[in-house]
């Protein structure tokens, strides 16, 4: 039974490593320009022209982390919130390995913004840039009732 047990566990680990591998290796298809590093760091280096919109889940966020300052809109509804979208600075697109963010530079950029590339947090961080996590608040307290 611990051999079974074992060789599941085995089994498991590398479907989720092959599985990661592939996500992190799949061709770049968008006319977005996937950024690296340095020139990410040359865009964070002037944050008053600069619009960093995460388009991943909160979960996501919480979990992986983040640039110090962003806007979050999920990927599936930035169509829905252009109208908040400003267009006088450029925009830096971010996901876990920049696939949706090139989606989402791509649609921007054929909406008339400004966009300077997509970048995934997982492949900054592991090129040796600086990523901030968040922690999520405390769950709320109920609060006693107000008695008269």
């Amino acid at each position: 039974m611990k051999a079974i047990k074992t060789a599941l566990t085995l089994v498991l680990a590398l479907s989720a490593t092959a599985a990661f591998a592939q996500q992190a290796a799949q061709p770049w298809k968008y006319k977005t320009k996937q950024l690296e590093r340095a020139e990410v760091d040359a865009l964070l280096a002037k944050p008053e022209k600069l619009l960093v919109i995460d388009v991943r889940r909160p979960d996501e966020l919480t979990a992986k982390g983040s640039f110090p300052v962003y806007l979050n809109v999920q990927a599936k509804e930035v169509e829905n919130q252009l109208a908040f979208i400003p267009k006088d600075r450029a925009i830096l697109t971010v996901s876990n390995h920049a696939h949706r963010a090139g989606a989402v530079g791509d649609l921007l950029t054929s909406k008339g913004y400004k966009v300077a590339g997509a970048t995934g947090s997982e492949d900054y961080e592991a090129q040796g840039g600086k990523i901030t996590r968040v922690a999520p608040p405390p769950p709320r307290q109920a609060t006693a009732a107000v008695q008269q």
